[in-house]
């Protein structure tokens, strides 16, 4: 690589200009969500929690943690 590329490639990333990220509250301002809407978010994150802690423990993870707490066989650690 030329000595011109690297300077190039430091002059690009100095520059300070980045492209705007959504969700990037770089106005200051404070994004306002409804009271309804912050309910039915609400509503929904309780509804995919309940459903994944009702899934329970998947069979070859209770596996694992069955033969991790039997004791080892003259095996050392």
């Amino acid at each position: 690589m030329a000595k011109g590329d690297k300077d190039g490639m430091k002059d690009r990333k100095s520059a300070g200009s980045r492209s705007p990220v959504p969700g990037d509250n770089a106005g200051g301002t404070k994004p306002q969500l409804s009271p309804e809407i912050q309910g039915k978010i609400g509503q929904q994150l309780r509804k995919i929690y309940d459903d994944m802690v009702n899934q329970g423990v998947p069979d070859r993870f209770a596996d694992l943690l069955s033969r991790l707490d039997k004791p080892n066989d003259g095996e050392s650690r």
